[in-house]
């Protein structure tokens, strides 16, 4: 698996890339920003590796314990850290939770001190803009799902090849494939002809 020097290395390498693709597909330098913006965030902060003690984690810095239960709620590579789509999802709804909350605890006082402010409107207003601002928010996404898919890609490209390495061929198998024929060939090797008469050597012997 690449290191986590690697991973940024790879980020800033592909940042050229991606800026110039998404400016070439959408011309617009207004939602390339966003594209390249999310998808920087994505590979130095935001990415697969959130799930261990990582640069991406340390980088948080006081902020840090907010990934705390991420990391106890998830084994390190899993399908639910690592996935495509399905990773950054559920690290963008883990990180909104805690922003919610923040935001109604700090409405709630508020609304306790007599200010103007409501939960309500709040929502309303944060709704608006985002609907209209909905361009901007696909961007984002884009940008950030482009990031966690360098960072997701480099390791399985990392793992396949060390397999291949180790294992030839026989790498790109299944786990369970693999455990079969080992089983099959230690079967064999149990009932082979020379086992069966040394056996039966000892037990004359005996």
């Amino acid at each position: 698996m690449p290191s986590g020097r690697t991973h940024d290395r790879i980020t800033l390498w592909s940042l050229p890339i991606v800026t110039g693709l998404s400016l070439a597909l959408v011309r617009s330098a207004h939602l390339t920003f966003f594209v390249s913006g999310g998808f920087l965030f994505s590979g130095l902060m935001f990415g697969p590796d959130l799930d261990i003690n990582s640069r991406q984690f340390q980088r948080w810095g006081w902020f840090r314990w907010l990934w705390r239960p991420y990391q106890k709620s998830l084994n390190h590579r899993s399908f639910l850290s690592h996935g495509l789509i399905i990773g950054t999802a559920l690290r963008l709804l883990y990180l909104l939770t805690w922003l919610g909350v923040v935001v109604v605890f700090g409405l709630v006082i508020d609304e306790l001190l007599g200010l103007e402010w409501s939960i309500l409107g709040f929502v309303e207003n944060l709704w608006r803009s985002l609907s209209q601002q909905y361009q901007e928010v696909i961007a984002l996404l884009i940008g950030l799902e482009f990031g966690a898919m360098s960072h997701s890609i480099s390791d399985w490209s990392s793992s396949i090849y060390k397999r291949f390495k180790t294992k030839g061929l026989s790498g790109f198998m299944p786990q369970s494939k693999l455990l079969k024929r080992q089983r099959k060939s230690n079967i064999r090797k149990s009932t082979s002809p020379k086992v069966v008469t040394l056996r039966s050597r000892r037990r004359t012997k005996k």
